[in-house]
């Protein structure tokens, strides 16, 4: 048996109040890309703590990755996959790319469990905004990627971050929990039996 633990909204909001300092003091962000569907809850709740009075929101930016898959019941448990699937993607034609050049781009999620989506979606936004910029002879403008999720799962992890993103601490997890399922609130059909559970287990 699987062991869950259930976070609610308000559990989510408050992780982003509580990281919301340092984000804006140490990563500056520009920019937030939210992997899809976990870290667009957290993503936009995180935006309103760090708007700065006079200053712009922060934009949010998607992409979809897919690595969990179902393991054929009706439990909403998800085993991990081996691929990560992209589902969405930012238009490397357009605007959307060129304006990643020279920022600093905060990636945010909700688990960082196997560690291989954020290796994937790390990699392949700095390879496609490194070919952007020979692309617009833009080479000399650093771009800068930071990564902000919920929760890290206290395990071995099977993709990697680069050494440089972790020398630099621009890797935080709001909270380190051991392997379990997290429940979280967006994946839920009955909120109320969700929130129910939640209690439960304070």
């Amino acid at each position: 048996m699987v062991q869950k633990h259930y976070i609610t909204y308000n559990q989510v909001h408050k992780l982003c109040q509580e990281n919301a300092d340092r984000i804006l003091n140490d990563f500056k962000p520009n920019l937030m890309i939210a992997i899809g569907g976990g870290g667009y809850v957290p993503a936009r709740v995180l935006r309103s703590f760090l708007k700065r009075p006079g200053a712009a929101n922060i934009p949010i930016q998607a992409i979809g990755l897919s690595l969990y898959e179902k393991i054929g019941t009706d439990d909403p448990v998800e085993e991990a996959g081996t691929k990560v699937t992209r589902t969405q993607w930012l238009d490397l034609s357009s605007l959307e790319m060129a304006n990643l050049i020279g920022k600093n781009i905060l990636i945010v999620d909700e688990v960082d469990d196997t560690r291989t989506t954020l290796e994937y979606a790390v990699k392949e936004l700095e390879k496609d905004v490194e070919l952007m910029q020979q692309k617009l002879g833009r080479q000399g403008e650093k771009t800068q990627f930071s990564v902000f999720v919920l929760h890290n799962k206290d395990k071995p992890k099977k993709g990697n971050l680069p050494k440089d993103m972790l020398d630099e601490n621009r890797y935080l997890a709001a909270r380190t929990v051991e392997d379990i399922w997290i429940c979280y609130p967006w994946e839920a059909i009955d909120i109320d039996e969700h929130d129910r559970l939640a209690a439960a287990q304070q």
